[in-house]
């Protein structure tokens, strides 16, 4: 399976990323690291992701990363998983 980031998905992540680069760079750094593995890791972890709370369908799963989720579609037929969109944990 080969991951895919769509144009709404780097959008979201940049303006997070512009956002936390202003307060702790450092912090922005480390945490850039562990959610690429995180992103990296999804084909070997997909059965512990719950249905989106976004989508009604049960081809979008939730990847939950301190404090935010990412939506992605998982297209079996192309073997790829789309991530969707980077937002904000709903509290």
């Amino acid at each position: 399976m080969q991951i895919v980031c769509t144009e709404n998905f780097e959008k979201q992540l940049k303006d997070v990323f512009s956002e936390y680069a202003a307060i702790d760079y450092e912090a922005l750094k480390r945490y850039k690291i562990y959610l690429d593995t995180v992103i990296l890791n999804m084909p070997t972890k997909i059965e512990k992701f719950k249905k989106s709370i976004y989508f009604d369908d049960d081809k979008i799963k939730d990847l939950e990363h301190q404090g935010h989720i990412i939506p992605f579609y998982i297209d079996e037929e192309n073997e790829t998983y789309v991530l969707l969109g980077f937002v904000k944990q709903i509290q």
